[in-house]
């Protein structure tokens, strides 16, 4: 598991009993970081099967959907360098109570990541967008903790 602070704050062994799971987030990364640090966080460990979470903090930071999208083709490309055959999956953006102005490019970016993904059998792609949002159309706030930002227990549960 690999990304931003909500792949860092994931109980994985909570989640995945039995599972050699290893959670290589750290707060703040953007996909860029990912593809930077593959070598030393990805890369050495030869998963079976890598899961990205990344996305929100680059929209955050101004880059577009259609960046991300690249960003992921170039983590993609990254890694298949050095584990050509490994699945690699793709965790949508979240929805954000603290970040409702990024609520048009979510849904853009997260379909253009899905392009991607559909058309390589090892690419993978998990919808947690859509079932983190609530019959109001917002975020459903039980799934984040105080901050808006990051996952509850609740949220945890239902990612996994």
């Amino acid at each position: 598991f690999v990304g931003s602070s909500s792949i860092r704050m994931w109980k994985l062994g909570e989640h995945f009993p039995g599972e050699p799971a290893l959670n290589r987030g750290f707060g703040g990364s953007q996909i860029a970081d990912s593809i930077a640090f593959a070598s030393r966080i990805v890369i050495p460990y030869r998963p079976r099967t890598i899961v990205l979470y990344a996305g929100d903090n680059d929209l955050a930071a101004g880059k577009s959907p259609e960046v991300v999208a690249d960003d992921f083709q170039t983590f993609v490309r990254t890694v298949r360098v050095a584990l050509p055959d490994t699945p690699i999956v793709f965790l949508a953006i979240k929805p954000r109570i603290a970040r409702r102005k990024l609520v048009e490019k979510v849904p853009d970016a997260n379909a253009r990541v899905l392009g991607i993904t559909v058309r390589d059998p090892l690419l993978g792609f998990v919808d947690i967008d859509s079932p983190m949002i609530g019959a109001d159309g917002a975020p459903r706030a039980e799934l984040f903790i105080q901050d808006g930002l990051h996952l509850s227990r609740e949220g945890y549960a239902l990612w996994s």
